[in-house]
């Protein structure tokens, strides 16, 4: 019986947006004409002399109003916690390409900023044309819905607007800083990356031993593209 006593106040709460609209909706037009006093017929309604309504004091009303909103505010954010979930690794457990399934496993850490991983992509584009280019793969899952990519409908392509781009049929290239990753092009061992976050150096010249401090290199055969190689970066605060 007190749950059916709560719901009716939180839809009184919800309806209404202050308390004296709550008591105006009871006052009728008889009431006004007899007492000659909204304010009046007001205090009647709040007392419980006038009105077929529930009985509902200011400060209840106020508290219940807060307590409504509070809720409202907590559902939404389960929701967006929800969906956030819902576009993480934890949610791709069935994806058999070898491509889809790596960027899967990558999503949470990158989504995070726990890593900052930058993606080699070798393939031919629409048109046919060869293009390579590093994407910085958490950039574009900010930026990005990747659904198309993650259900097959779309495939992931280095764009012009990527950290690095080369189209090897008309010799356009490009390069372009992100929100994580300094592109140094100018340099005698080859085209590096500089974290913006640790400052550290990734190098992606695959004759070089390592390509760097807190980062792994990881080729990738997969036969949807003609080349792939993951450059994970674990980001650590600069002290």
């Amino acid at each position: 019986m007190e749950e059916e006593v709560a719901t009716g106040s939180d839809n009184i709460v919800t309806e209404f947006n202050t308390y004296e609209d709550f008591l105006d909706s009871q006052i009728t037009s008889h009431d006004l004409y007899y007492l000659e006093d909204e304010e009046l017929a007001r205090q009647l309604v709040e007392l419980g002399y006038r009105g077929s309504g529930e009985v509902l004091k200011r400060e209840e009303f106020e508290a219940r109003k807060q307590a409504a909103e509070a809720n409202r505010l907590s559902k939404r954010s389960q929701q967006k916690d929800m969906n956030s979930l819902k576009n993480s690794g934890k949610f791709r457990q069935g994806i058999k390409k070898p491509f889809l399934r790596a960027l899967a496993q990558r999503e949470e850490a990158n989504r995070s900023g726990k890593m900052t991983t930058i993606i080699f992509i070798r393939d031919k584009n629409a048109k046919g044309q060869e293009i390579s280019g590093y994407i910085d793969y958490a950039h574009r899952l900010k930026t990005e819905d990747f659904e198309p990519y993650f259900t097959g409908r779309r495939r992931l392509l280095p764009r012009p607007s990527d950290l690095s781009f080369f189209n090897w049929e008309t010799q356009t290239s490009t390069s372009n800083p992100t929100p994580n990753y300094q592109v140094i092009a100018e340099n005698a061992t080859g085209l590096l990356f500089k974290n913006k976050r640790d400052r550290k150096i990734l190098t992606v010249d695959p004759k070089e031993p390592s390509p760097g401090d807190n980062s792994t290199r990881t080729p990738l055969d997969c036969p949807q593209y003609t080349q792939v190689v993951f450059y994970d970066h674990i980001t650590r605060r600069k002290t």
